[in-house]
């Protein structure tokens, strides 16, 4: 298996191959295109949770997928906006917050499918985490990693990535902390990521980088993935009481690296 980080650089140095690739597949094609065809038709909550395959094209878009089943729920958080108040902003999740704001019905009315973010950047999104997903089937962590340098710099607090598995999950092996971690009381968690994050670091596309390549080489070490041992030997990390550290000429080859059609 290739390691996480090479399958991470590979893909976001080519990110517009990549994508190109993905949209030419002929399931992928055929729901894009009858979502281009169609949404622009639709004028309320009611009409986009009645057609699935628009419903299921928009919540797999923004991560939500899996959650296809649950129209009523969707339904309210489409009619409700985005503002502190809102059903959105109540459940606490990067991607339903996101949808609510890119399909705000409650601000904008029967225009609302008309805007460019709801004819073309959905359609970017639904490309980027079917990429992934894809990704995902051969090694989980490079999944991880593209989800996560794609949707870094989104992140306000740390309860952003308690409300999101993937975000969790990737930190907690980033930091080297037990998946038992997540049972903890919230408040905990949330305390203990806040003294082990500095959340400005992901904004920075370097440090952002450096820090994938941190849970990059664990995530392997814990997978058993072998090739992580080419990456240590070919850029020089090492592992000492589970904590694992990376030279300079690692981290110089890393942030220096023009990460050229990545889709931040």
């Amino acid at each position: 298996m290739t390691s996480t980080l090479t399958t991470f650089l590979s893909i976001t140095n080519n990110y517009s191959k990549w994508t190109e690739m993905t949209a030419a597949e002929p399931s992928v094609a055929s729901k894009t295109a009858y979502y281009k065809a169609n949404i622009g038709n639709i004028t309320s909550p009611e009409e986009l949770v009645a057609d699935y395959k628009l419903f299921s094209y928009a919540l797999t878009a923004y991560g939500l997928g899996d959650q296809v089943y649950a129209k009523a729920l969707y339904e309210k958080v489409l009619s409700e906006g985005a503002d502190s108040k809102s059903l959105a902003a109540k459940l606490g999740n990067l991607g339903t917050m996101e949808l609510a704001k890119t399909f705000n019905f409650e601000e904008n009315g029967t225009s609302t499918t008309t805007s460019d973010a709801v004819q073309n950047d959905v359609v970017d999104l639904y490309l980027a985490q079917t990429l992934e997903e894809k990704q995902g089937e051969a090694n989980e962590g490079a999944q991880m990693a593209l989800y996560f340098y794609r949707n870094a710099s989104k992140i306000d607090s740390v309860y952003d990535i308690l409300a999101d598995k993937t975000l969790l999950k990737t930190v907690y092996t980033a930091l080297g902390l037990s998946e038992y971690t997540a049972a903890m009381d919230i408040d905990k968690q949330a305390s203990l990521l806040s003294k082990a994050l500095d959340l400005s670091d992901f904004q920075d596309p370097q440090k952002l980088t450096s820090f994938i390549a941190k849970f990059s080489t664990l995530y392997d070490s814990e997978n058993n993935n072998t090739a992580s041992d080419y990456v240590s030997a070919l850029f020089g990390t090492s592992s000492s009481n589970g904590v694992v550290s990376f030279s300079v000429d690692l981290l110089s080859r890393v942030q220096g690296l023009s990460l050229g059609g990545v889709w931040r």
